[in-house]
């Protein structure tokens, strides 16, 4: 089995990382590591798995990320996820959102790591492809409270907690972990601001891949910017965007250029609109509404010339009666016009 290459990835995001976004953020470059949003274990075994787990070939490297605490639960869900063809399956340990903790999965695992190992076990003994994690450095349970005081603090008792849940996961055959560098704080903050309040520690994920050299540790958390994932991967095996990825998608094409194996030229903006637009006429045959394409890619003319009438056109376009794909075409074309006249 080849080794996937993780040198930059794209996180997987609730209502974002569809397969239409995977689809997008592809063009930006062939090596880079994609993630499905987060899919309940047991959504897929006891729903419509075929529905869920669709995705296009072209996706491809692409992970698939599941939320669950039962292991034979996951091990059938990951097993269904192998089977679809997906290169990864990730157990998310990491989403603190009060909706994924009243399942008992997601950050609030990290506070019982015999039973992530347990998870990690029952998958890998189902898999050939590769199990990893997903994890915050630390978890601040509902009990300790969302003081400002609590949240800014991160001692060495933390950093053990977090090198004895790395330890035991290990121990049951995980040996790729994607780390958040901020603590996850269960209750008393919104989803939003676990992702801005609890301060950001790469430094913590630093030690961490000191101390477990074995170990691929992929950073994720406050790299926006080509120097930034240069600084980083001096000392991590990967880095893994979220947001900015997806609100200025040409960053990946910058990290593809940089970190990137295969020979390839970017594509101009004029081909991903063609890319697109032949991708929508596709789907758009199977039933599927434009907008839920297009809004996946309103930030391809991200801090450029035209950037706002293309949001603009696709916003409102999408969404007019009877649009088709050729709205994608128009809209490039008329990015081009207006930065003639300029």
């Amino acid at each position: 089995m080849t080794a996937l290459q993780r040198r930059v990835a794209v996180a997987p995001m609730m209502d974002w990382t569809d397969r239409h976004c995977r689809y997008f953020l592809r063009g930006f470059g062939p090596d880079i590591l994609l993630y499905t949003e987060m899919i309940t274990a047991q959504a897929i075994v006891r729903g419509e798995h075929e529905r869920l787990l669709r995705f296009s070939p072209e996706e491809h490297p692409v992970a698939l990320q599941l939320g669950g605490s039962d292991p034979e639960l996951l091990a059938r869900a990951a097993e269904l996820g192998a089977a679809a063809g997906y290169d990864e399956i990730n157990l998310n340990c990491g989403c603190p959102s009060e909706r994924v903790q009243s399942g008992t999965f997601g950050a609030c695992l990290m506070l019982d790591p015999g039973r992530v190992a347990d998870c990690v076990r029952a998958m890998r003994a189902a898999l050939n492809v590769p199990v990893t994690v997903k994890m915050r450095i630390g978890v601040i349970g509902a009990g300790e409270g969302a003081t400002r005081e609590r949240v800014a603090r991160f001692d060495e008792r933390d950093y053990q907690r977090l090198a004895a849940f790395t330890a035991e996961v290990m121990a049951a055959g995980c040996g790729v972990f994607i780390v958040h560098a901020r603590a996850a704080v269960l209750g008393g903050l919104s989803p939003k601001e676990n992702r801005e309040v609890p301060p950001l520690r790469p430094e913590v994920v630093r030690r961490l891949k000191g101390q477990f050299h074995e170990l691929d540790i992929v950073l994720n958390g406050g790299v926006r910017t080509l120097a930034q994932a240069e600084a980083a991967l001096d000392w991590c095996d990967g880095v893994m965007l979220g947001r900015e990825a997806y609100h200025r998608p040409a960053v990946l094409g910058e990290l593809q250029r940089r970190f990137g194996t295969t020979d390839s030229r970017p594509l101009t903006e004029t081909q991903m609109l063609e890319r697109m637009a032949r991708y929508a006429e596709a789907e758009m045959r199977r039933g599927e509404p434009l907008s839920v394409i297009t809004r996946h890619m309103l930030g391809l003319y991200a801090g450029r010339p035209g950037a706002r009438e293309f949001r603009r056109l696709l916003s409102e376009g999408a969404r007019a009666p009877g649009a088709t794909a050729e709205l994608l075409r128009m809209a490039g074309r008329a990015v081009a016009a207006d930065r003639a006249v300029a």
